[in-house]
């Protein structure tokens, strides 16, 4: 029997600079899952619903999605809408990750399913320690719910 790689970490981000600094933050943290970018909501749910990521042999779903909202095609509060709506997706960990400040988007967020609500520390260092506690919970301290695929 192969091993099972590690699940990746979905990160729905349309912002290259934001894309950078999160991958740094993650290997300065020594978080290893391989990082699958999506740089809009209709490639972020192309990825979650594409047969081949969910089919045997595939990579399977991620274990930790972090959405940004405001992004282009299709915004984040739709994608998560969309994540909750769907059996195969309802239960995955989704963590918005945003600069954001509107407490609609809070209220809306939390409404749909977000599992937590992150707003990106302008700082770097306050970033990197916001990564740092992110990947600390999400993929050492919590236990996840299985996911199909």
């Amino acid at each position: 029997m192969l091993p099972v790689p590690e699940r990746c970490i979905l990160l729905v981000e349309d912002n290259p600079d934001d894309e950078m600094l999160t991958r740094r933050a993650f290997a300065k943290n020594n978080i290893t899952n391989p990082v699958v970018i999506a740089h809009d909501g209709a490639e972020a749910l192309e990825y979650l619903f594409d047969e081949k990521t969910n089919a045997e042999g595939g990579q399977g779903l991620p274990i930790l999605t972090l959405l940004d909202l405001k992004l282009p095609k299709v915004d984040g509060l739709t994608v998560l809408r969309r994540l909750r709506a769907d059996p195969r997706t309802r239960l995955l960990p989704v963590v918005i990750l945003t600069s954001s400040a509107e407490q609609q988007d809070l209220i809306e967020g939390y409404g749909l399913g977000a599992n937590s609500y992150i707003r990106k520390p302008v700082d770097f260092a306050q970033f990197m320690e916001a990564v740092r506690q992110l990947g600390l919970y999400w993929l050492v301290l919590n236990s996840a719910p299985p996911m199909h695929g």
